[in-house]
């Protein structure tokens, strides 16, 4: 099964025009090489909380994305509110996720412990937060990419391929 996977970025100058979003392409790679998902949609939206949560509901409810990975907006500077527009949207939270990601990029750094990224579930959609920075992006993401086959059967409702 090949996974629809949306990603959104949260950034003020990448939706200026201003900085290219050198972390959705880490992204786009490690969901084509390692999950072998499909991008069924892709944008950039301001750090602004209603723009994010417009994005993830239309990401969730009208494309139906199995997966919906953010980029962006996950710090403690004033306008990072990734979280808090996940959590708005959400109907269940998945906190085991992140908690995985931040230890493991605890071993390297010890600035993962500043992320505040959240997992959430939106219907039958797996919302993943991760960093702005593509290094980032990369350690969070591979810390949990063994876990998302499994999590997204979960959500889905599938087990082996049936429907439960």
């Amino acid at each position: 099964m090949r996974w629809k996977v949306a990603l959104l970025t949260a950034s003020d100058k990448g939706a200026r025009g201003e900085r290219e979003d050198t972390s959705a392409q880490v992204i786009r790679e490690l969901i084509e090489e390692e999950l072998h998902g499909d991008i069924v949609d892709y944008r950039i939206v301001p750090d602004e909380q209603d723009e994010i949560r417009a994005a993830l509901i239309e990401m969730a409810d009208y494309f139906q994305a199995d997966l919906i990975l953010t980029t962006g907006g996950t710090g403690l500077a004033y306008r990072d509110v990734t979280p808090e527009a996940t959590i708005r949207v959400a109907e269940r939270i998945v906190p085991g996720i992140p908690e995985a990601m931040r230890a493991a990029v605890s071993q390297r750094s010890r600035y993962a412990a500043l992320f505040r990224g959240v997992c959430a579930i939106r219907g039958r959609t797996l919302i993943l937060n991760l960093p702005g920075e593509p290094r980032g992006v990369h350690e969070h993401l591979m810390a949990v990419m063994d876990l998302l086959p499994e999590a997204l059967d979960q959500v889905k409702g599938m087990r082996g391929g049936l429907e439960e």
